[in-house]
């Protein structure tokens, strides 16, 4: 299949770029930096690059964006233009063509204030039908970005996959470990869930899937999760905490939140594969995905 990836560059847009490589499919890189992933350098919003970069393209993968870290450096209007117009400009621009399928990167931070909990008194349990509260211009446009993607596939455009991924990138090690088993993901797991999806091929409509570690929790442990998290690990994930006793790392003390991927493993076929094990064997590699402990 020949897909047009934006954002190629980027980290997840280089392991999304690797994974459909290795599966047989032409890859097409659309970014503003040039690199080695680069095939088209261009913005978003160069209206004119699109007439090129989306000849005889079956599918979009569209992982381009500003991103947290950026809040507050970059000002607001650049996140309106490049998240929001940017997306707009290729939707349109992917309709015009009559691309059928466009897989959008999103991200579950914009769940926002989501995120705390029920009234504070329980870890929050999120899915595809948690309503997003966001809480910054980056959460504000990402989602502004989803909108924008399902509103055209209703009125007609391209179907849309959108994949709200959690957090994927290099921390210290037992922050990263325990993550790995409730709000966190390896950035080859996210790119595999992107190729499934393009695989699968386009859905009727827009279909959105949070994409996760596997967690060990159940919905019954979110008021111990958030009160006493050692406990709950102890029971669930024993295996992490021989480690983190082995390496003399403290178990953290509350869990507030759990990203819930079982569906997109039901529609996708997906299982993650690589949990907090390997963020043990990275760090223990030295690895830069993974930073030291503290």
């Amino acid at each position: 299949m020949r897909v047009l990836l934006t954002g190629s560059a980027g980290r997840i847009g280089r392991a999304i770029r690797l994974e459909l490589l290795q599966r047989g499919h032409t890859v097409l890189g659309l970014d503003r930096v040039a690199s080695e992933a680069t095939d088209i350098l261009a913005d978003l919003c160069d209206t004119a690059a699109w007439q090129h970069a989306l000849a005889g393209v079956q599918a979009v993968v569209h992982t381009a964006a500003l991103h947290a870290p950026q809040v507050g450096e970059v000002p607001d209007g650049q996140f309106e233009r490049v998240n929001v117009d940017g997306t707009r400009s290729l939707v349109d621009a992917a309709q015009r063509h009559g691309v059928p399928h466009i897989i959008y990167t999103s991200t579950t931070a914009l769940y926002g204030a989501s995120s705390a909990g029920v009234a504070q008194s329980q870890a929050a349990w999120l899915d595809e039908h948690s309503v997003p509260l966001p809480a910054t211009i980056y959460h504000r446009t990402k989602l502004a970005a989803e909108q924008c993607l399902k509103d055209a596939s209703r009125q007609g455009g391209p179907a849309v996959t959108v994949l709200r991924m959690s957090r994927c990138f290099p921390e210290p090690a037992p922050l990263m470990a325990v993550y790995r088993l409730h709000r966190g993901v390896d950035a080859r797991d996210v790119a595999t869930a992107h190729a499934l999806a393009l695989e699968r091929g386009p859905a009727t409509g827009a279909q959105t899937l949070v994409i996760s570690g596997a967690t060990p929790f159940e919905r019954t442990d979110a008021a111990a999760l958030l009160h006493d998290a050692p406990s709950v690990l102890r029971h669930r994930a024993p295996a992490l905490c021989a480690a983190f006793a082995e390496r003399g790392w403290p178990l953290p003390a509350s869990i507030d939140r759990v990203y819930d991927a079982r569906a997109a493993q039901a529609a996708l076929g997906w299982l993650p594969q690589h949990g907090f094990d390997e963020v043990l064997r990275q760090c223990d590699a030295r690895a830069p995905e993974v930073l030291a402990p503290r």
